[in-house]
Formats: structure tokens, C-alpha cells, sequence
């Protein structure tokens, strides 16, 4: 029987255990299915029209609007805000309210006992009825309480701010790659159609060719010489094509255009040349106190001089006030309402013994945001004098790259002659065609890489892109604003 007796209650056991167990279901092929087209339909959802040839300020205010890195920051941000209102409800009082019905299946009786005799002094009686409703309403305020919430509050506020600095950072990242994408987006559509037309006339200087050497005109070694030039030549113009075609793919992408999306770059009048001419020291001095990371290092040491504060706070005892209001529906009872009130004071005394540990973490986390701000601002000042000697060496090689363009430029058009009148052959002039090409996308890769190391250099030092308001956020608004931005910087 005993035997028995285990052997059910391990079935119970074990039935208890796996009516207990959790599985989860794989989702479903057509709910992802689902999610994929809304999600591919809310990406470019209620965005402004592209309209004619697109700017490079254009692009940076479609980034800054539409990119959905940017989009996510806004919503941190916002919801930064709304942690920062919920906080500065910790400041209130507590306040609870209770209401509800008591009752039991007999009369709630008591008698006394007699402590020197124990015998029974007084008959079973009851003061309470068997069924009564009864209501609350009591607010309890703690001073202490109060002041380390409102010592929260001003963390949490400080932590917003600090989302607006990562906003910061993310809006001078993204224009600063939608400006290196752009102006290699430029030379694709500069010089893919060249190349398109040079790799035509290879194809058809390798099919009259292999035609010859079908025919067995002419040195089969030459003949194969000439094609094995020619291939090369295709394959050299096949990685210029590559690395120039995935320029507008990655612009669509930053400024959250649809990948496929057939668009066109305003065409771009010469190479003007951006100079700078300010200030060197003053830029140091930018740097140090407007980078979005330094000014999230001078949130981050604010808020833990308050964790000092508060935990200093925890070691003073708590003033707390209370008052409430009641009502207990029992016919015995004289006054079936009534409000009571009162002060007393609290203190956690293990927290005079914790408390020293806490003052101490807190002070440590204050040297380290202190250290920190300050490796950091060396990082700062090294990246600001990097950005100047890649300006000032980008200048240089674009120069050369100029001046090496021009030349190609020029043994190009006289090998086009020559070819005209038959002096050279079809594989010297494509060879002399082919280098020119190769050094106008040289210097147009050098002239992008020109441009944004000269937006770099004012990025280093936290120059801000955009004004802190704006009259409105459409596109044209934002534009303005960063090619006045871009205006002051060369002034």
C-alpha cells in the first residue's frame, strides 16, 4: 500500500512538473513574410518626393531627416523626455486608496480570562458584524524620500541630455558619410558612361581579333599578345565600373531612398578647391568644449556627483507625515468614519554602517569620470590635428592628381590624332585612353577624399551642422540651414 502510495505521488509529482514546462513555437514563415513587407513598406513611408538632380546639402537633409539610425535617436530621445516626466512623480507623496467588502461564515466573538485564577471573566461577545464594507485613503510623505527622488529626477534629466549629444554624434556621422558617398557618387556618374564606352570598343577590338586569328592572319603570338592586352584592360575597367557603381548604392541607403531607385547628382561645376584659414588654437579649444563625446563625459561626471549626493542623503533619518481617511461599515462601531494623521521619523541604521562603502563608490565613479574626460580629450585633440594633416595631405594629392589627370588628358587627345591618321595601333590608343581614365577617377576619389577631410576637420572640433531649432523640418528648410552651416565654415 505504502508502495502505491509513492508510486502516485510521483505521477503527481512528475504531472505538476510538466504541467509546469514552458515551450515555445517557432513563428510562422508567413508572419515573418508579413512583417517583411510592412516593415518594407514603413521604411519609406510619408517621405518627400525626390524632385530633379539631387544635391550634396539635399542628401545630408534627407539623411538627417529619413535615415532610420537618425529616426531611432529622435525616438530615444523622446522617450529620454517622457523617463524624465515619469521620474517627477517620485517626488509625490504616496498616496493609496482601498475599498472592498470583508466578511466570514461566523460571528467574530472573544471572551476574557482571568490572569490570577484563569477562570472566565466574561462571556463570549462580539463587537464586529459578520459582513461590513470597508474604505481607505491614507498619503504617506517622506522627506528623505523626496530628496533623493528629486536627486533621481535630476539624473534621469541629465540622461536626456545626454541622448541629445549621441543625437549629435549620430548627425555628424551620417552626414559625414552621406558627403564621402556623394562625391564618389559624382564621379560614378562622371565617368561610368566612359568607361562603358571604352569597355564597348575593347569588346569589339577583342571580337575583330579573334576573327583574325580564326584566319590565321598575322603572328598567332602577337595576335594572342594583342588579346591578352585587351582582356587586362577589361579587367582593370571592370573594378573601376565595381567600386564606381556601389557609390549610388550606398548614397540611397544613407539617405533611405529605395536601393533600385533610378536618380541623378547635380552636376558639379570644376573642382574649387576648399581652403581653411582660421584659427588653429581656437578649433582646439571648439574641440574640448563642444564634442558631443566630451559633453556626454560632462553628463556623465554631473551624474555621478549626484549618486554622491544621494548616497550622503541615505545617512540622514526620514521626517515622514501621514494622514488618511476611513470608513468601516460595522454597526458596532461609535464613529464608522474618521481620518487620523501623524509624523514620526524613520532611519535605516544599517545604512550609517553601509554608508561609508557607498560615499566612497561614489566618489571613485566621480575620478573615473574625471579620468575618462580626460583620456578622452586627448583622443579628441589627436583626432582634430589627424583631420589637418589628412586635409592638408589630401590638398597635396589631389593637386597631383590634377595635374597627372591634365597630362593624361592631353597624351590621350594626341594618341587620338595619331590613331586618326594611322600612325599607332587600336590597343595603344585604348591603353592611352585607358590611363586617362584611370587617373580622372584618381583624382575625382581624390577631390571626394579632399572634401570630406576639409567637413572632417570642422567635425573634429563638434562644429555643429545644424542650428539647435529650425523653422520647420522640411527638406528645402534643412538644406538651407547646413549650406549656411557650410558657408560659415568657410568664412
Amino acid at each position: 500500500m505504502k508502495k502505491n502510495h509513492k508510486l502516485l505521488g510521483v505521477s503527481v509529482l512528475a504531472l505538476a512538473i510538466s504541467g509546469c514546462a514552458v515551450t515555445s513555437q517557432p513563428i510562422d514563415r508567413q508572419v515573418s513574410e508579413d512583417r517583411a513587407r510592412t516593415d518594407l513598406s514603413a521604411m519609406f513611408k510619408d517621405q518627400e518626393p525626390l524632385r530633379g538632380p539631387l544635391t550634396l546639402h539635399q542628401a545630408m537633409a534627407r539623411a538627417v531627416k529619413y535615415n532610420l539610425e537618425a529616426r531611432l535617436k529622435v525616438m530615444e530621445e523622446a522617450l529620454a523626455k517622457r523617463q524624465v516626466d515619469l521620474a517627477s512623480f517620485d517626488m509625490l507623496p504616496r498616496m493609496a486608496l482601498e475599498a472592498g467588502y470583508a466578511g466570514r461564515n461566523n460571528v467574530s466573538a472573544s471572551s476574557s480570562q482571568s490572569v490570577r485564577t484563569g477562570t472566565q471573566s466574561l462571556e463570549p461577545s462580539t463587537s464586529q458584524d459578520r459582513d461590513r464594507e470597508v474604505a481607505d485613503l491614507t498619503m504617506v510623505w517622506n522627506v528623505l524620500d523626496f530628496g533623493v527622488s528629486y536627486v533621481s529626477a535630476k539624473q534621469q534629466a541629465d540622461q536626456r541630455l545626454i541622448l541629445q549629444e549621441r543625437r549629435r554624434k549620430v548627425i555628424h556621422t551620417i552626414t559625414q558619410d552621406v558627403r564621402s558617398a556623394y562625391w564618389r557618387a559624382v564621379a560614378a556618374q562622371r565617368l561610368l558612361s566612359q568607361i562603358d564606352s571604352l569597355m564597348g570598343r575593347i569588346a569589339e577590338a577583342r571580337n575583330n581579333s579573334q576573327h583574325m586569328s580564326e584566319q590565321r592572319l598575322g603572328d598567332p603570338v602577337q595576335v594572342l599578345s594583342y588579346q591578352r592586352a585587351l582582356i587586362e584592360a577589361t579587367r582593370q575597367l571592370e573594378e573601376q565600373r565595381r567600386a564606381l557603381s556601389l557609390a549610388k548604392t550606398e548614397l540611397a541607403a544613407l539617405i533611405n531612398l529605395p536601393l533600385n531607385a533610378d536618380f541623378s547628382l547635380a552636376p558639379q561645376d570644376g573642382y574649387a578647391l576648399p581652403q581653411f584659414t582660421g584659427d588653429f588654437a581656437k578649433l582646439e579649444q571648439q574641440a574640448l568644449a563642444s564634442r558631443p563625446e566630451l559633453r556626454e563625459q560632462d553628463y556623465q561626471a554631473r551624474i555621478s556627483a549626484a549618486e554622491t549626493r544621494k548616497a550622503m542623503l541615505r545617512l540622514l533619518p526620514g521626517l515622514e507625515f501621514s494622514a488618511g481617511g476611513h470608513y468601516d461599515s460595522n454597526s458596532f462601531l461609535v464613529n464608522q468614519s474618521w481620518a487620523d494623521y501623524g509624523v514620526k521619523v524613520t532611519w535605516n541604521l544599517f545604512n550609517v554602517l553601509s554608508a561609508p562603502a557607498a560615499i566612497k563608490v561614489a566618489k571613485a565613479g566621480e575620478d573615473v569620470a574625471a579620468a575618462r574626460r580626460q583620456a578622452m580629450s586627448i583622443a579628441v585633440l589627436a583626432q582634430l590635428y589627424v583631420a589637418n594633416a589628412n586635409f592638408n595631405e589630401a590638398t597635396r594629392q589631389f593637386r597631383t592628381s590634377e595635374e597627372l589627370a591634365s597630362l593624361d588628358g592631353q597624351i590621350a587627345e594626341q594618341l587620338r590624332n595619331r590613331y586618326q591618321t594611322q600612325n599607332i595601333g587600336e590597343l595603344e590608343l585604348i591603353q592611352g585612353e585607358l590611363n586617362n581614365l584611370q587617373t580622372q577617377l584618381k583624382r575625382d576619389l581624390a577631390y571626394a577624399e579632399l572634401r570630406n577631410a576639409h567637413a572632417q576637420l570642422f567635425v573634429s572640433a563638434g562644429t555643429d551642422l545644424l542650428p539647435e531649432t529650425l523653422p520647420d523640418n522640411r527638406l528645402d528648410t534643412i538644406a538651407a540651414a547646413l549650406q549656411s552651416s557650410e558657408s560659415r565654415w568657410v568664412r
